[in-house]
């Protein structure tokens, strides 16, 4: 029915690209919109001016040979001044950022321990941010924070500080129960020669 009325509602938080002939025309701002269909006009496509969250998980290796996996989560919104660049310019948001993300963790994880990637956690991220944030920015993409979660160094410091470790690692695909009722009868076996 919008179409016969040359009509288009834009949600709240969102942003519409309206193009005439295939050329970038304006950015339709949340509410109801005026799009003449008649004289060649159209929504290209929609953009969520809403925070979004991106998970990004990377394995690299430590200077000491240790396999680690870095999990940053990012933070990140697209511009509203700059809604046609994020609309033109990035095919693929997402992958264009963990591409990013990759480069950094990659290039500072191997330059350490796993000590040290333990303890200069913060610094990583911090380089992680800025680099996303350069090169993000040209993209009309705005990273608001990027965490990087340690659950996965406690592990491994854990497991490396203590060989009685009691850590049962739980993988998740169609053999996790086999590997994990593996994983129980293996700790109750040294359990009980430990005993005897």
């Amino acid at each position: 029915m919008g179409n016969l009325l040359c009509c288009v509602l834009v949600k709240q938080s969102d942003v519409a690209i309206k193009e005439r002939f295939g050329k970038f025309q304006k950015v339709l701002n949340p509410g109801l919109q005026f799009v003449p269909w008649v004289i060649g006009d159209y929504v290209a496509g929609h953009l969520t001016l809403r925070l979004q969250q991106l998970d990004v998980q990377c394995e690299t290796k430590t200077k000491d040979n240790v396999f680690v996996t870095v999990v940053a989560s990012i933070q990140y919104r697209v511009l509203v001044d700059k809604a046609s660049d994020a609309f033109y310019r990035l095919s693929n948001p997402t992958s264009q950022i963990k591409a990013y993300v990759f480069d950094v963790i990659r290039a500072c994880v191997p330059k350490l321990n796993l000590d040290d990637v333990f303890e200069q956690k913060n610094e990583i991220a911090k380089s992680v941010e800025e680099e996303l944030d350069k090169a993000m920015t040209a993209y009309a993409k705005d990273v608001l924070d990027m965490v990087m979660m340690t659950q996965y160094f406690d592990t491994m410091r854990d497991i490396g500080a203590s060989s009685k470790s009691s850590s049962v690692f739980i993988p998740h695909g169609p053999g996790a129960v086999a590997d994990v009722a593996a994983q129980i009868r293996n700790g109750l076996l040294q359990a009980h020669q430990t005993n005897a």
